[in-house]
This record gives structure tokens, sequence and C-alpha cells, in this order.
């Protein structure tokens, strides 16, 4: 930690040798034109590098608290995080042939393009205002003459022959499943980032504000970069990734999902951290470096509209993979004990199933029910009410709940003390105490025994009392599927058996969105 004061003159001296090769590369870019595409891999690379060197003095020393150097300090952050963007823009028109990405409604190579433009014209106006501070702080400029040649590229044509021995990789299925599942649970987890590209212009600040921060996005560009690394580590260069050509597909989409995040991540810290604050005794620099709405403006368009559209195309060839390779297998869990198949447990189980993309049938009392669609397993509780409603008349009768001669006992009471009488034996459950029983109980034509019935098996419809059943369904489908439908069983469909809200697992946080 530095303690005391720096002398001014020492300071001045430190920072010149430590910034003289930045600031020959901004005084190159400081003179080229708006039009020229100055900026290639090899210079972005060179002032990421030299502007990290230099903040990191600058801040060794607290030069963002003095008001003599804090503005090169910002200038300085802002040259470091606009050459990383245009560093990782360069590289996707590079890559953009090898990443073999399906079509999106929008042009993503001319998008990039304009997107490097934008990013160009705000590095060569930070280089023109380091430049200025720099004279005025007295520092050297040593000539930037020969940086053009020096940082050109000359890319070359085709690629180095492909003739290392393919790893070889036991459990082809299970190697794609893993990296299906993986970016179909992180497209569920972008899920409130790829709602945002769909606001309009005068919501931009909002949905940065809401769920486009820097800390959301970094931490979406991990979970990706993280995805790409597992590709990496277990299919990259193995005999499974020659034999299945839409994993080179995958990989592509996650990267450059990827890249597009870690640019947005760039635009959001910008926005957040520089865009309102401002050097204490310079002019507003950065707003002459770049207008607040044209960098959200930049961001929606560009980095969040492509994350949406990769991250939605890649979704379908995901299902489509997992379908490929699906074991088919069977369980057999019990059925909800909270009202059966009511909306949350119906709802839940078809959002799992249409999470994978696979055929799921339910099984039930020889009917068979398509697990994706909630209404048709809403149609299911129609045999379970059935069951109960049956089941409900025999235990009446059984225990003989209703006497031959009432002495005077009306429907209403009869049919509350045989409720109280089964929810003692363990038979139901009561969801109202007390119980109100509907004022025409009893108005139907019959015996008292029949009377009772009947309204037992009202109230039952009504939800006021449920019957504990061990009554099971069978789930037909992949078995990747079925494990989860049977973790989501084992955790009650996310309810208790009063319907309140259960925690669901981790490995089911998808359905929490």
């Amino acid at each position: 930690m530095v303690t005391g004061r720096v002398d001014e003159n020492d300071f001045r001296a430190v920072v010149e040798r430590r910034a003289q090769a930045l600031l020959a590369l901004v005084s190159y870019l400081s003179q080229c034109g708006q039009s020229e595409d100055c900026l290639t891999r090899p210079l972005a690379g060179e002032l990421l590098s030299q502007a990290m060197q230099l903040e990191e003095l600058l801040d060794t020393y607290d030069a963002g608290k003095c008001c003599r150097w804090c503005n090169l300090r910002s200038l300085t952050a802002a040259i470091k995080l606009f050459a990383d963007v245009g560093y990782e823009l360069l590289h996707i028109r590079h890559r953009l042939p090898g990443y073999r990405l399906l079509p999106v409604p929008k042009d993503f190579a001319a998008a990039t393009d304009e997107t490097l433009k934008f990013t160009n014209h705000i590095l060569l106006n930070a280089a023109r205002e380091m430049v200025c501070k720099a004279r005025e702080l007295d520092l050297t400029i040593l000539s930037c003459d020969g940086i053009g040649e020096t940082y050109a590229e000359q890319p070359l044509t085709g690629h180095l022959p492909h003739d290392c021995s393919a790893r070889r990789v036991e459990t082809v299925a299970e190697t794609v499943a893993l990296l299906a599942t993986s970016f179909l649970n992180l497209a569920s987890e972008s899920e409130d980032v790829r709602t945002a590209s769909r606001a309009r212009p005068e919501d931009y600040a909002l949905c940065v504000v809401a769920s486009l921060t820097e800390e959301r996005l970094r931490s979406l560009e991990f979970r990706f970069h993280n995805l790409q690394s597992k590709y990496d580590t277990y299919v990259s260069g193995t005999e499974v990734e020659r034999k299945d050509k839409d994993l080179p597909v995958l990989r592509g989409h996650a990267s450059v999902v990827f890249h597009l995040l870690k640019i947005a991540t760039s635009f959001a810290h910008y926005y957040e951290r520089h865009v309102n604050k401002e050097p204490c005794i310079a002019p507003p620099f950065a707003q002459r470096l770049i207008a607040p709405e044209a960098l959200l403006s930049t961001l929606m368009s560009y980095s969040i509209t492509f994350i949406d559209q990769y991250i939605g195309c890649t979704v379908s060839l995901c299902q489509d993979m997992l379908r490929r390779y699906a074991e088919v297998g069977r369980i057999e869990v019990p059925i909800p004990k909270y009202r059966g198949f009511h909306v949350r447990p119906s709802t839940l189980i078809s959002k799992l199933v249409q999470h994978y993309g696979s055929k799921v049938q339910m099984l039930l009392a020889d009917e068979v029910y398509d697990a994706a669609l909630p209404l048709d397993l809403f149609r299911a509780n129609e045999g379970i009410n059935a069951k109960k409603r049956r089941w409900l008349a025999k235990e009446i009768v059984r225990l003989e709940l209703v006497p031959d001669d009432p002495a005077g006992e009306d429907v209403v009471s009869v049919v509350r003390r045989v409720v109280l009488a089964l929810a003692q034996r363990g038979k139901l459950i009561m969801y109202e105490q007390p119980l109100e029983i509907p004022e025409q109980a009893g108005s139907l034509e019959g015996t008292l025994l029949e009377k009772t019935i009947f309204e037992a098996g009202r109230l039952l419809a009504m939800g006021k009392i449920d019957i504990e059943t061990d009554l099971t369904a069978q789930f037909i489908g992949d078995k990747r599927v079925l494990a989860d439908i049977r973790l989501l069983a084992e955790y009650g469909y996310g309810e208790d058996n009063f319907g309140n809200n259960v925690a669901l697992p981790e490995k089911l946080s998808y359905l929490r969105r």
C-alpha cells in the first residue's frame, strides 16, 4: 500500500516512462481518419495490454482521485475497454466462416462491421483526447512512424493439415447429451436477457437497470465460456466430433454467444461506470467519446439481438440432437398429492418436457396423454377424480358412517360428521376449517346415504377436501427427461400436500423461469 504523498515531478516522470508505448499507439490512432479501418487484432491487443499496465500504475497512486490526473485515468480505462471490444469484434469477423452459424433473420456479418465502425470511432476520439491530455500534462509522445506496418495483419488463406489422430470417446450419446443439455439450461437461464431484445428504444435504459446489468451479463458470459471449455475438454479432436457434424455447429454457436456476451458486458460496464461519471475538473469528455443513447442502441441492436437469435436457433439444434440420441425408458411416479394434475404440476411437467424437446407420454388408467401439453395433463384429472369419488363412496358405505335412522339429523350435519370422521381416520385431507357446506345440500331426491355421498363428492370437486391415494402414473420417453420428471415428483411437483410452494432443486432451476 502506498502511503504519504508522492512528488508531482517524480510521478510525472514515472508515468511518462511507462506510458510511452501507449502514447505512441494513440498518437497513431489520432491521425487516422474516421473512415479508415485502422484497427487490427495486433494493434487492438497491444492497446489493451499497454492500457492495462498504465491503468494499474495510475491506480497504484490513486490517480482517479487526483484532479490533475483523473482525466488521464478515465481515458486509459476507455481505451482499454474499447480496445478489448474491438478485438472481440475483429475476432468474430475473422472467425465467422468457421462458426458454421445457422441462419437468423438479421445480417450478422454486416451488423458486426457496423459495430466495429462504431467502436473504432470511439477509440479514435479517445486517442485524440489522450494526446491532448498528455500534452497538457507535459508527457513526451514518441514518434508513431512505422506503427501501421508493425501492427498490420497479413492473413493467409486455408489452414494447416488436420493430421492429428482423433481421441477416442466411448460414450457418444452421453457426450452429446451433456453438451446439448448444458446449452438448453443456459438458454433457460438467459431468458430475461433474450426478452430484453424485444424492448422498445425508449425502454433501453430500463433494461440495463433491470436485466442487462454488468453483473448479470458477466455471469452469463462466464457460464457460456465454461460451456465452450467443456466442449474443448471432452469433444474437441475426438472421433465423436468427426462423426456428428452438429457438434462443431453447437460449439460455434456457444462461442459466438460467449463473445457477444463479452462485448455486451463491456458496453454495460461503460454505461454504468463511466457515462454519468465525469472527472472533477475536466469537460465531459465521456459525452464526446460516445452519447449514452448510441451506446445503448448498439448494445441492444447488436449484442442482445444476436444473443437472442443465436440462442433461439441453437435450442432447436440441441433438442434435435437429444432426440437423435434418445434412450427410451419408462418410470412410475406418484400423482401429485394436492388436487392431482392441476395447474402447477401440469405446467411444470410440460415445461420440463418442452425444455428438452423430446416426446414424452404419460400413461394413467389405460389413457395416454401428451406430457408436453398442460391441457392434456389437466384432462387426466377427470379419471383421477372419478376414482377418488368411487373410493369415497365405498369408504362411507364400508365404515357405515351414515345411519339408517338419522334421528332428525339433516344432510348438512351428516356430511360434516362423515367428513370429520374420515379425516380423523387419515382417509382424507380438509383444506377448509370450519367446513362450509353449500346451503342447497340435500336438495336432490334420494336416500340419506345417496345424498351424503353426492355432497361429499361435490366437496371433493370444489377442492374443499381431497383423498390421499396411492395412485401412480407412468411416463415413457427419453431417460434424461424421465430422470428430471422423477426428481420433480420427489419434490412434490413443486408443492406440498396443502398446495404451498416447495423450492425445487438446482438441477431443475430452468423450471423457475
